[in-house]
Order: C-alpha cells, then sequence, then structure tokens
C-alpha cells in the first residue's frame, strides 16, 4: 500500500503546490489524478519518488518510509516505484531493447551499465514485455523510427522490467490520438491486472479516466475535492473540480460501451530467432 499523509509542496516562490494532502493507494488498484492544469497533479507523483522533493508530510511504500531516505536507500526504494512518462524519455539514438533494458540500470553494476551488458535473463524478460506489448518485432529499431503509441508502450515496458510494485503515469495519453490513447489506458489496466500492480495516473481526459481508472481523485489549488468511483462523477462534483461548465458531454454515461472492449489491446507478431541473434552483443 501506498499511504501520504500532509503531503505540502512550496516552491522557493512561494506558491504552495500542495496543501497537506491525505492519500491511502491499495495494493493492484488503478486511480486517476484529474484536475486542471496547475492543480498539482503532477507534483504528487514527483513528491512520491522524489523526484520533487516534498516542503511536509510523509510517503511510505508499504514498510519503507520514502521521505527520510537518503542516497543508496533512495536509490533502492526507487527500483520499487515505475515511471512512465508524458513524452516518453526514451534515449532516441538507442534501440528499443536498449531503452527497455535501461529499467534494469538500478540493479546492475557501474561498468555493466556503462558497456550496456545485462544478465541474459534481463534481456529474456525484455522481449517477454516486448511481445506482451506488440513490439518484439521492433526490438532492434531505434526509438526515433517509433510512433507516438509505439514509443509510450516502449516506455510501459521500460518501467515494468523493474519489477515495480507501484506505477507512476503522468499524462501517457496527452500526445496521442484518440484510438492510440484508448488502447494504451486499457493496457495499462490491464498490465496493472496481471501483476497485481497500483497505479497512479495523472491524466486530464475525464472520459478516459472514467473508462479505465477504478477510483478517480480531483484535485483542485493543490487539495482533493473528489475521492470517489468514477460512476459518482457528476457534472456537480466536475464544477467542484474545474469550475462552472456543460459537463453533459464529458462524462461517460452508465450505459455507453468501450468500443474497443473485449479486443486484444495490441496486435500480436510472431519473433524470429535472428532477433534474439541480433541482439547478443548485449549480453
Amino acid at each position: 500500500m501506498l499511504r501520504i499523509k500532509g503531503l505540502t509542496k512550496r516552491y522557493r516562490t512561494g506558491d504552495l503546490a500542495l496543501k497537506g494532502i491525505d492519500l491511502d493507494v491499495p495494493d493492484s488498484q488503478v486511480m486517476a489524478l484529474i484536475g486542471p492544469s496547475g492543480a498539482g497533479k503532477s507534483t504528487v507523483i514527483r513528491c512520491i519518488n522524489r523526484l520533487v522533493e516534498p516542503t511536509a508530510g510523509s510517503v511510505a511504500l508499504n514498510d519503507t518510509e520514502i521521505t527520510v531516505l537518503r542516497s543508496a536507500d533512495l536509490r533502492r526504494v526507487r527500483r520499487r516505484i515505475g515511471m512512465i512518462f508524458q513524452e516518453y524519455a526514451l534515449v532516441e539514438r538507442l534501440t528499443v531493447m536498449e531503452n527497455v533494458l535501461s529499467g534494469r540500470l538500478g540493479y546492475v553494476g557501474f561498468w555493466q551499465s556503462w558497456l550496456r551488458r545485462f544478465p541474459q535473463s534481463d534481456i529474456d524478460e525484455a522481449f517477454r514485455l516486448l511481445e506482451r506489448v506488440g513490439l518484439d518485432h521492433m526490438a532492434d529499431k531505434r526509438a526515433d523510427e517509433l510512433s507516438g503509441g509505439q514509443r509510450q508502450r516502449v516506455g510501459i515496458c521500460r518501467a515494468l522490467i523493474q519489477n515495480p510494485e507501484l506505477l507512476l503515469v503522468d499524462e501517457p495519453t496527452a500526445s496521442l490520438d484518440p484510438k492510440t490513447s484508448r488502447q494504451i489506458m486499457r493496457l495499462i489496466k490491464e498490465l496493472c491486472a496481471e501483476r497485481k500492480l497500483s497505479a497512479i495516473i495523472n491524466i486530464h481526459d475525464v472520459m478516459l479516466a472514467q473508462m479505465f481508472a477504478e477510483r478517480i481523485v480531483g484535485l483542485r489549488l493543490g487539495e482533493i475535492v473528489y475521492d470517489g468511483p468514477p460512476n459518482e462523477l457528476t457534472p456537480a462534483v466536475l464544477t467542484s473540480i474545474y469550475g462552472e461548465e456543460d459537463w453533459s458531454a464529458t462524462i461517460r454515461k452508465a450505459a455507453d460501451e468501450d468500443p474497443d472492449s473485449g479486443k486484444d489491446s495490441v496486435v500480436p507478431f510472431e519473433r524470429s530467432l535472428s532477433d534474439r541473434d541480433r541482439l547478443a552483443g548485449l549480453t
């Protein structure tokens, strides 16, 4: 379980981004963070793994108090937290496989990471993950040759190869078209279910949040103004989060169905033995 108590962040400018957030995320729960720009969604995510230092409060992942850790201990706990970024954060000149394996850098020694030499077990797991997301046929392609949806899938594999206990997902669909956005959100939800992973997803698209999250937390001006199930996200609730607007076209109605539900998230591909041969230099 992730447990956040009194999380506060004040920037040097004096701006108070978070105002004493209290939040518990049980194991295996997929939770969406929604709210207007500047509400504090990204700050919450980055305070959890200490990419942003909290001003006050505590963050605990299971038995580990993250906010008191330093140097090596902090690096070790970060291995237990996978991060999926809005802009993918891939190394463009590296291959898909090399980008995925970079998620294991926290587990190998300095020279192994410098030379990008990984155990065969890590390479095998990277292939399994790429096959799961339909990209195993692209293992030796450079990242700059991929589409936005393919890049996001590589980012998902890189996070999962850490074998994390928690996923932090920052605007995974912001740069994607509507169909690809649904595919990526469905994939994240399925992978969390398969691996019994908790996930916090910062997302602007309210309908996608309703479709794929089990719980929605709404932030406004650094405070939680809604915490509940997707089906209780009424126009009044959205007004309390975002302000006055006609929300009738934004909320997913109970009778709505995902037109892609029941379909495979990705199209499976056959992997040839030569893929492994081409990547023999990584071992």
